[in-house]
């Protein structure tokens, strides 16, 4: 009884202060956007796009598209909940799911939306991992949508990297970010098991060689 008195007050607590806190943090940082061109491909197809990008990224990533209003999948686990909390404070909606643990139900509610009109944010690795190596759930989301594929990464000069599974990382105040938008990936409507994996193992390609140019404007070859 206790624990849950105390999870839940931290629910209301922990992301409040996050949102905060983040807001006046990456308000001090310098940032420079690379491939605008892909953006404005986008933007002139005039409808909701799949933005993918790797689970490091997520700190950041949900801030910058923060006036998006985006559909975010996020993990349907407990610590899940506080992700959840912090992505609906900075303007998204939620679905929950993961691979495990509801995530069909979570990418028939990324459709919706997406017919709704929003656009929708998905971790091409998942919430679970392997870190870089992309699951199937934007693919399987952008053939049934029609939605493109928006690839986009983040590298920064000073970053903080913890020790989780995705080696998840955090700008340093008053750091330089480079944020990246990749080519869209146009998927087709109806793909067959064999042509999802295609597409799956194309944007994790994408992925990963934006990644490499992203990091390489560091000096580095990953985070």
């Amino acid at each position: 009884m206790k624990d849950g008195f105390w999870y839940k007050v931290s629910l209301k607590v922990v992301p409040f202060v996050f949102v905060w806190l983040i807001r006046i943090w990456f308000a001090t940082c310098r940032v420079v956007i690379h491939g605008q061109e892909y953006r404005r491909q986008i933007d002139a197809l005039g409808g909701p796009a799949v933005a993918s990008f790797w689970h490091y990224g997520i700190l950041y990533l949900f801030y910058f598209v923060r006036n998006e209003r985006a559909a975010v999948m996020v993990s349907a686990s407990r610590d899940g909940e506080y992700i959840a909390k912090v992505a609906e404070k900075l303007g998204h909606v939620t679905v929950r799911g993961s691979r495990g643990k509801g995530g069909g139900g979570a990418i028939k509610g990324l459709i919706r939306a997406i017919r709704g009109r929003h656009h929708a944010a998905l971790v091409a690795d998942g919430s679970q991992g392997p870190a870089r190596v992309a699951q199937a759930g934007s693919v399987v989301l952008a053939s049934h949508t029609g939605a493109p594929i928006l690839p986009m990464l983040w590298s920064c000069n000073r970053y903080k990297r913890f020790g989780s599974w995705d080696g998840t990382a955090l700008p340093m105040p008053f750091s330089r970010i480079d944020f990246f938008y990749g080519e869209p990936l146009l998927v087709p409507p109806g793909l067959k098991e064999e042509q999802v994996e295609e597409y799956r193992l194309e944007l994790e390609k994408r992925l990963n060689e934006l990644y490499a140019q992203a990091w390489a404007l560091q000096g580095k070859t990953e985070h």
